[in-house]
């Protein structure tokens, strides 16, 4: 991949001189590059769509009341959609910080001072890096970030997991990412489960893709309803992490077949 064609979003959490120095240098090594705050919706529109998210971490930044909660919902989103990053800072400080926020040991991080030629190699091998590809990647759709948070730690170890928070956002994950798997919450405002089902399945390049629904209802009528749209079956919300792996392993043995 040519460097024109990777496509860098660098946060800037505060105004500062390093930020732009950085965004400076990425721009001299001929990477494309985008700037933006620290607005969650703006990094959202991003998260899964660009090669490469860069944050930049220091005292000033993480000492501020508020920012270590900003941080880690930054940090939050970008894992959810698999997104890559590298975060940049003193290397003091840097050890200091992974003692405090113990997401931030999921990404890879540049020390400075800046060298270019080490971080053009830093971000060239970072995103040529696939990681594990013969895990199974499944997508939970649901709008109670807890539980799917829960339902990650779950499964995180066993299988590549993302999470998206609505039926529209499983959409265009799903237009730039392959999956496995899918497990769909059928209750969720605005667009619900079986709606965001209904698209999949009309998607020639998604409907292979098996679907279990998530559901909080076990009675009869409930179940009846849900399998009446010919999901690869249903697990309740109530059940153990046992259960959750078993359906999963189930399906997708079933549907490798």
């Amino acid at each position: 991949m040519d460097r024109e064609d990777i496509h860098i979003v660098v946060i800037e959490l505060q105004q500062s001189v390093v930020v732009r120095g950085i965004k400076n240098k990425l721009q001299e090594l001929h990477f494309k590059t985008t700037e933006v705050g620290n607005d969650m919706k703006e990094i959202s529109r991003h998260a899964g769509k660009v090669d490469l998210f860069i944050m930049y971490l220091s005292d000033s930044i993480v000492g501020r009341a508020g920012s270590t909660n900003t941080i880690i919902e930054i940090l939050d989103e970008v894992d959810a959609t698999n997104q890559k990053m590298i975060l940049i800072g003193e290397k003091d400080f840097m050890a200091e910080v992974d003692r405090k926020i113990n997401e931030l040991r999921k990404f890879e991080r540049f020390l400075l001072p800046i060298d270019p030629d080490k971080l053009a190699n830093m971000i060239e091998g970072v995103i040529e890096d696939e990681g594990d590809g013969s895990m199974k990647r499944v997508l939970i759709v649901d709008d109670d970030p807890s539980y799917a948070k829960i339902v990650r730690g779950w499964i995180g170890d066993v299988y590549q997991t993302n999470i998206v928070t609505a039926g529209m956002h499983a959409i265009t994950f799903l237009t730039n990412h392959k999956v496995d798997l899918i497990l769909l919450d059928y209750e969720m405002p605005v667009v619900d489960g079986p709606q965001v089902f209904e698209m999949i399945k009309s998607e020639k390049e998604m409907a292979d893709i098996p679907i279990v629904f998530l559901t909080g209802n076990g009675n009869r009528e409930s179940v009846q309803r849900v399998m009446k749209l010919g999901p690869a079956g249903y697990v309740l919300k109530g059940a153990t992490k046992i259960e959750l792996l078993t359906k999963i392993k189930n399906v997708l043995e079933k549907y490798s077949k």
